[in-house]
This record gives C-alpha cells, structure tokens and sequence, in this order.
C-alpha cells in the first residue's frame, strides 16, 4: 500500500476510535444523571413514608395532650358540683361535665385511630428502609463502576490523541491537507471500497478507477464524496485438509 495512503488509513482509523470514546465519555453524566434521579425518587418515597408516620404521631400527641387537658377541666367541674347552690347551677355543671366527657371519648377514639394507623406507617417505613437500603447499595455500585469506565476512557482517548497527534505529524502536507478537507465537509476523509463500490457513500465507481483502486498506489477520491479510497483485499481462504 502506499506510504501516505497507508498513513491516511491509519489516521482516520484512529480518529474513529477517538469519537468513539469521546462519545462514550459525553455518555457518562447522562447514566450519572439517571442514577441520582431514581435515588431521588426512591428516596423521596421513604421521606414520605416517614413524614406520614411522624404525622400520625404528631396528631396522637395532640390528641392525648388535649385529652389530659379535657380531664383536667372534668375534674374541675366536678369538683364545682359541691359548690353549687341550686338545682339549675348543678344541672348546668352535669351538662359542661357531660360534654367534656364526650370530647374526651372523641379524642380518644382518634388516639386509638392514629395507634393502629402508625402500626402499618412503621410497617411501610421499614420496608421502604430496607428497599432504600438496596437501591443505594445498588447505585452506589453503578457510580463506582462508571467511575472506572471514565478512568478507561479517558486513558484511551489521551493515548489516541497522541497516536493521532504522532500519525498527522508524518503525513505529507498536502495529503494531510486533503484528508482535513474532506473530513471537515464529510465527517470522515477516508472510506473503504469494496465490490467497485465506496462504502461511505455506496456509489458505484468507474472501472477503470475501481481497478486502480484496488491497487492502493496511490490516492484516489471517490468521484461522488470526494473521500480517500482505500482497498482492504479480503483475508485467504484457509483450506482444511479431509
């Protein structure tokens, strides 16, 4: 194959693997990203299993508070009753007596409510603490295995900066040039031709170039995208003795 020819191959081989691992690297904060988000979710599933708890049993302790509130407002009007002059200044401290005691059973029944409804929020809290427990577990795995992956890349990209670096350095002007030019208008300034064809752009050559081509003598554009032909010959056919 010729020099420059071979040299073109290589580079553009090179910056191939390099996107590759530049666009590996842009991946990365996109898979951190996903994983910080469903910890959050999962996270703010147990916050809010906690938070409904602690509401339960804030209201229970209001609730009992107020019922020794009310008990000491009941032992107040009972002890009224024997300062009472009439019937009607009696019947009216029964009937205060008697409402306090109805507030009493009412903040009582709810007390009795936000017991048994705490019993299943403790329950719920446990098992979000315990699928909270595996989800960080988990994730703090895939961070740590992302972590080594960006490591990788990075060393790779870094050593295929250099090869490519090193590689452009010993390829001729012009023909560096050229191979600039078609990339930066093609993407690519190297394509492989096979069976007459360029693979980059799948037209078919002359072939009269396809024959030359086949060479690799020298350097060819293709006539439709102006990339560099290269010719890979395919590798012999190995044949196994019966």
């Amino acid at each position: 194959m010729n020099a420059d020819l071979e040299k073109l191959v290589r580079l553009h081989h090179v910056e191939a693997d390099l996107k590759r691992a530049e666009s590996d690297l842009a991946e990365i904060p996109r898979l951190r990203k996903e994983i910080e988000e469903k910890l959050a979710r999962d996270r703010a599933r147990l916050d809010a299993a906690r938070a409904a708890l602690e509401a339960s049993q804030k209201a229970r302790r209001q609730n009992e508070t107020a019922v020794q509130d009310l008990e000491t407002k009941r032992s107040k009007y009972k002890g009224q009753l024997m300062e009472v002059k009439t019937n009607k200044e009696y019947t009216a401290v029964l009937h205060e007596i008697e409402g306090v005691e109805r507030d009493i059973k009412a903040r009582e029944d709810v007390v009795l409510e936000e017991m048994e409804r705490a019993e299943g929020l403790s329950q719920d809290v446990r098992r979000e603490e315990a699928d909270f427990k595996g989800v960080e577990a988990h994730a703090g795995k895939e961070k740590a295995e992302l972590d080594a992956r960006t490591a990788k890349l990075e060393g790779e990209a870094a050593q295929l900066r250099k090869e490519r670096d090193a590689v452009a350095a010993s390829i001729p002007e012009e023909a560096l040039a050229l191979y600039a030019r078609v990339a930066k208008q093609r993407g690519t300034g190297v394509a492989e031709a096979r069976d007459g064809m360029c693979q980059a752009c799948h037209v078919r050559m002359r072939l009269q170039i396809w024959v030359e081509v086949k060479k690799n003598e020298r350097l060819f554009q293709c006539e439709s995208c102006s990339r560099v032909l290269f010719y890979e010959p395919p590798p012999p056919t190995v044949v196994v003795e019966p």
